[in-house]
C-alpha cells in the first residue's frame, strides 16, 4: 500500500500542467517583460530627452558655487573696510579739488579754477620736480646697491643668517628717527661729516649740508637710500632664489665671467620681478613727507618743497581745503601714469618672451 501511495504521489508530480495554465503564465511573463522593457525603455527616452543628466550637472553647479558664494560673502566686510578707507578718500579728494572749501563754511563750486590756478603756480611745480628727481634719483641708487647686497647675500658663507638680519636693521627703524640721526651726522657746525671731512682735510670750512639749497636735497635723498636700500636687496634676493642653479653652473662651465653670467643669465630672470620693486619704491618714494619736514621743512628756500610738504603747508597752513586736494590730486594723477608706464613696459616684455 505505502508503495502504491509513493508511485501515485510522484506520478501527479512528474505530470504537465494544463496547456490554459502554462500559456497564461506565459503571457504574464511576456506581459511583464515588454512592460519592464517598455518601462525602462521609457526610462532611457525620458532621461535623454528631459535632461536627467543637466539636472545632475544642475546639482553639480550649485554645489560648486555653493562655496564660491560663500567665500565672496566672507570676503565682502574685508572689502568694505579698504573701500571705506581707500576708495572714499579718494573720491572725497576728487570732489573738494574742484571746490572752494575751508575747515569752517560752506562748499563752494569753483569747477576748474583750482587747476587754472595750480598750472600757474611756480611753487606746485618746483614741488613737483624735486618730487619726480627724488624718487627717480632715490630709487635707481637703492635698485643698484640692493643688487649688490643681494648678490653678497646670496652666495653661501659663515654667519649669512646673522648679517641678513642686519641688513634689515635700518629699513627697521622709524623713518622720523632716522631723520634725526642724519640731521645731527650732517649738522652744519658739529655734525660727523663735517668732523671727518676736517679730519681728512678734504674742507677748510664746514658745510651746512642742510642748510645750503644745493646739497639739502641730495643729502635727504641719501637718508632715504640708507633707510631702504635694504628692502630693495630683499626683494632682489627674493628673485634670485627663482634662478636656476644649473644656468649659472653651465655658464661657469662653459667659461663665462661672472658679470657675463649676471648679465646674460641672471638678471634676465630676475628683471620682471627687478621692475615690479622698482615700481614699489618709486610710487613710495613720490609720497616722501618725513623725512624733508624733519630734516629741512622744504627749506632752505624750498629747495627741498616736495608735493607732499607743499600740499600739507596748503592744507593745514594755509588752510585751503579745495587747493590742497588739487595738489594732492596731481600727485595721485602722476603715480598713476607712473604705474602704467611700468605695467605698459611689463606686458610688453611678457608678450616678447612670449613671441
Amino acid at each position: 500500500m505505502n508503495s502504491l501511495a509513493l508511485s501515485a504521489t510522484s506520478a501527479s508530480s512528474a505530470s504537465p500542467a494544463p496547456a490554459g495554465r502554462t500559456a497564461s503564465a506565459s503571457a504574464r511573463g511576456a506581459g511583464s517583460d515588454s512592460a519592464s522593457g517598455s518601462a525602462s525603455g521609457s526610462g532611457s527616452a525620458s532621461g535623454s530627452g528631459t535632461g536627467g543628466r543637466p539636472r545632475t550637472g544642475r546639482r553639480v553647479r550649485s554645489r560648486s558655487t555653493g562655496p564660491a558664494l560663500a567665500g565672496a560673502a566672507l570676503l565682502l566686510p574685508a572689502l568694505a573696510a579698504v573701500l571705506a578707507v581707500s576708495l572714499y578718500p579718494v573720491l572725497r579728494t576728487l570732489w573738494l579739488s574742484a571746490h572752494d572749501a575751508g575747515f569752517a563754511g560752506p562748499e563752494r563750486l569753483t569747477g576748474f579754477a583750482n587747476l587754472q590756478r595750480l598750472l600757474g603756480d611756480g611753487l606746485f611745480w618746483n614741488a613737483w620736480w624735486h618730487t619726480v628727481a627724488f624718487a627717480f634719483g632715490s630709487t635707481l641708487v637703492e635698485t643698484v646697491l640692493g643688487i649688490g647686497f643681494a648678490l653678497v647675500l646670496h652666495r653661501s658663507f659663515r654667519g649669512r643668517g646673522l648679517v641678513r638680519a642686519a641688513v634689515l636693521i635700518p629699513w627697521a627703524i622709524p623713518t622720523v628717527v632716522t631723520s634725526r640721526m642724519f640731521g645731527w651726522i650732517f649738522d652744519g657746525r658739529s655734525g660727523v661729516a663735517n668732523y671727518l671731512l676736517s679730519r681728512l682735510h678734504l674742507t677748510g670750512h664746514y658745510v651746512d649740508f642742510l642748510g645750503d639749497p644745493h646739497t639739502a636735497l641730495p643729502t635727504i635723498a641719501l637718508a632715504d637710500v640708507w633707510k631702504t636700500t635694504p628692502f630693495m636687496a630683499i626683494l632682489v634676493l627674493a628673485a634670485l632664489q627663482t634662478v636656476p642653479a644649473e644656468l649659472a653652473e653651465s655658464a661657469r662651465v662653459d667659461g663665462a665671467s661672472p658679470w657675463r653670467t649676471f648679465r646674460s643669465i641672471t638678471l634676465p630672470v630676475i628683471a620682471p620681478s627687478l621692475l615690479i620693486a622698482a615700481l614699489l619704491r618709486i610710487l613710495d618714494a613720490f609720497r616722501i613727507f618725513d623725512l624733508p619736514y624733519v630734516l629741512t621743512g622744504g627749506g632752505p628756500a624750498d629747495s627741498t618743497e616736495t608735493l607732499s610738504t607743499f600740499g600739507y603747508k596748503t592744507l593745514f597752513s594755509g588752510l585751503e581745503l579745495g587747493y590742497g586736494s588739487m595738489v594732492a590730486t596731481a600727485a595721485f594723477v602722476t603715480e598713476v601714469f607712473i604705474a602704467a608706464a611700468f605695467a605698459w613696459y611689463l606686458a610688453r616684455r611678457y608678450r616678447a618672451l612670449e613671441g
